[in-house]
């Protein structure tokens, strides 16, 4: 027996759909799977509000999903908000427009049950590979990291991620050394907290997850369009991953949108994404090497949150 069910994942920077059919076995079957950029949290991280124009991206946006839910005819609906509505003063103009558009609430989760959602949909890919799995959702506000095998042994929401670090320190284009040092600073510093939560050392697999992970790997394999297949489960080396990045925090805006598989939504914050993803790895790669093990491959998923959130409700 399946269940039609719709997931939505509204972040800092996108809001996704997925319409899906999910067996009594926990399988999913895509009906539909979309995004698009909003950029919900402009401006939220220093003025602690969401930006009225933002807020109408992002409720124009759902209404198109309404649309969508009803003509698939999903039978239950879930709607996942997440870093920039936990910041926002007025987070309640956002909830009560979402409310009216679908006829249910979104829930604002906290960075946590964000973490474990991203986990069950990561362990779709992660599953082939070796426990225990550190995790990592790279977002547009906040970055989760999950170590765990088959469920989280623990999690820590950071407040890094593309569209933050972007506005809090990446200005110039291409961004100046000061600019990516500090960047960098801020990165480490959440790390070194996050790490007295969640063993990076015990990672046997890192698995990245969401747009800048993805796009970073479209960049490390040189594909000149995005590729969801070729993408998904793709295991590059440490060093395949950290020369990406750096590439990408070199570019200029023009540059960035040059490139085949580049979502135009992506070109301004992605110098700041893969900034992020780069502190990540380097430091779960020392962690892994400072406990006596090794670490030499990172594993993308395009299964994420959005599976995650559509598999609780199945």
């Amino acid at each position: 027996m399946t269940t039609r069910v719709a997931a939505i994942d509204c972040g800092t920077n996108s809001i996704r759909l997925l319409v899906a059919d999910v067996a009594d076995d926990g399988t999913l079957v895509d009906l539909d799977r979309r995004m698009e950029v909003v950029r919900l949290g402009q401006g939220v991280d220093r003025t602690g509000v969401l930006a009225p124009e933002a807020l109408s991206r992002t409720l124009d946006a759902t209404r198109r999903y309404a649309g969508i839910i009803r003509d698939l005819g999903a039978e239950r609906v879930r709607f996942v908000a997440t870093s920039a509505t936990r910041d926002a003063r007025n987070r309640q103009e956002f909830v009560d427009g979402v409310t009216s558009i679908l006829g249910v609430g979104p829930e604002v989760v906290s960075g946590d049950e964000e973490a474990a959602l991203s986990f069950r949909g990561a362990t779709v890919v992660a599953a082939r590979h070796e426990a225990p799995y550190v995790v990592v959702d790279l977002g547009g506000g906040s970055t989760e990291l999950v170590l765990g095998d088959a469920v989280p042994d623990a999690a820590r929401s950071m407040d890094v991620g593309c569209v933050r670090m972007s506005e809090r320190h990446l200005h110039c284009d291409p961004p100046t050394a000061d600019e990516v040092a500090a960047a960098r600073a801020d990165v480490r510093a959440a790390l070194d907290e996050a790490s007295s939560v969640v063993d990076l050392g015990r990672a046997s697999t890192l698995v990245g997850l969401a747009g800048t992970v993805t796009t970073v790997t479209a960049h490390a394999l040189g594909l000149p369009a995005y590729d969801r297949d070729v993408i998904n489960g793709a295991e590059l080396t440490v060093e395949q991953v950290l020369a990406a990045c750096d590439d990408l925090v070199g570019m200029s805006r023009a540059e960035r949108a040059g490139l085949g598989f580049m979502h135009p939504g992506r070109v301004d914050v992605i110098a700041a994404g893969a900034l992020v993803w780069s502190e990540v790895v380097r430091r779960v790669r020392d962690d892994v090497t400072a406990g006596g093990g090794s670490l030499a491959t990172v594993v993308t998923s395009e299964h994420d949150i959005l599976d995650g959130i559509a598999l609780s409700i199945g």
